[in-house]
């Protein structure tokens, strides 16, 4: 059973008199452990498929299954608990709570998690925040921490909650280039540790370290291919690290 199943989806928008249709049959099927990169220029229609991946907007038509259940159709309660349970989100403004620790901004989807399963959130947090490599930063606000670091405690807070996806939209986009390998290091990382990764980009460089990239143009899939060979961002800092030394 795949994680993401989609039949045939459609988006309208509605504007004015007129309407926009944004998705024009989308149909696709994304594995448990897979690593996909999506892609397309601006009014391509990734953004809208983005969100309905995430319970955020739903389509006009058409069935989206997430784990085997249903999610279009769904009550806005039932949206908001699969979206806590089950999906992580990332993004690209890493939308943190300023002054307040990385383990209180971690915390925090477990904070409006009322299914009883006895979580300890402050622990969980510091698991996530563990996991990324910030074990050392736990009582650090935003402001004292760097893009990157930021970057990591909220893919720690999308962790948190052991989702069956996470979804990273433009996660790069506020980070320079060594950074961006950095994170991109830490996805990878995850993914090999089976977590499904689903991420909107525009660059193709980021792309280049996922394993399979779909391109969508004009609200349909215009392509979708394996990588045969990701990029190794690994690879990648330990030669940019070597070329400081002025070893390569």
């Amino acid at each position: 059973m795949p994680t993401i199943a989609l039949r045939d989806i459609h988006k309208t928008f509605t504007l004015g008199d007129s309407e926009v249709r944004a998705l024009r049959g989308i149909s696709l099927a994304i594995d448990r452990g897979e690593f996909v990169a999506i892609m397309g220029s601006s009014g391509s229609g990734k953004s809208t498929l983005m969100n309905i991946l995430g319970g955020l907007d739903q389509p006009s038509k058409g069935e989206y299954l997430l784990e085997g259940v249903e999610v279009n159709g769904l009550s806005p309660e039932k949206l908001a608990e699969i979206r806590n349970r089950r999906i992580g989100f990332v993004f690209q403004g890493f939308n943190l709570l300023a002054r307040t620790s990385a383990i209180e901004n971690v915390a925090l989807p477990l904070l409006y998690d009322r299914s009883g399963r006895g979580i300890d959130p402050q622990q969980a947090a510091i698991k996530a925040l563990q996991r990324v490599g910030l074990g050392e930063r736990l009582d650090h606000e935003p402001s004292q921490l760097s893009g990157g670091q930021q970057q990591r405690v909220a893919i720690a807070r999308a962790l948190v909650n052991n989702p069956a996806l996470i979804l990273a939209d433009e996660p790069t986009g506020n980070l320079d280039s060594r950074t961006t390998i950095e994170v991109m290091a830490l996805f990878q990382e995850l993914n090999a540790q089976g977590i499904t990764l689903v991420l909107v980009t525009h660059e193709d460089e980021v792309a280049a370290y996922c394993r399979r990239i779909i391109e969508v143009r004009d609200g349909v899939i215009r392509s979708d291919r394996p990588v045969a060979v990701p990029r190794s961002a690994a690879d990648d800092l330990a030669l940019l690290d070597a070329r400081q030394k002025g070893v390569a």
